[in-house]
């Protein structure tokens, strides 16, 4: 009798906590932190990240350095992706200009890489 009681109620809570658990369960899957690996594309090195210029026609996807993130150019075109976008993109970061805007900012930084003697390294990767 006394295990029958605890059967009914495992039953019972089985049924309950199923949607529950499979709701959970989904959620993990689609978080991208929990699948990061999983969805970094192979020519995404550390401490690169991914932006796409989009104006009009024109579209081109970039593979930046993170240290692009302290440049004043590079930063005022995320503030133009703030302005337009807002902050509820998703996936790879899309920046209304012109690619060509975009690699005059990257190959600005890379010429004063070389300028300064340190070494030239790939900075951007175009695809």
């Amino acid at each position: 009798m006394f295990l029958s009681f605890f059967g009914k109620i495992h039953d019972g809570l089985s049924e309950v906590l199923a949607p529950i658990r499979r709701s959970l369960t989904q959620m993990i899957k689609e978080d991208p932190l929990n699948n990061a690996s999983a969805q970094v594309p192979e020519d995404v090195l550390e401490g690169h990240f991914v932006v796409v210029a989009n104006k009009g026609e024109e579209t081109k996807r970039f593979v930046v350095e993170l240290h692009y993130l302290s440049n004043p150019s590079f930063l005022g075109l995320l503030e133009r992706a703030r302005e337009e976008y807002g902050f509820r993109q998703k996936g790879v970061l899309e920046i209304p200009c012109h690619p060509q805007e975009l690699e005059e900012i990257l190959e600005e930084r890379r010429d004063e890489s070389v300028g300064d003697g340190s070494k030239l390294t790939d900075s951007i990767q175009m695809s």
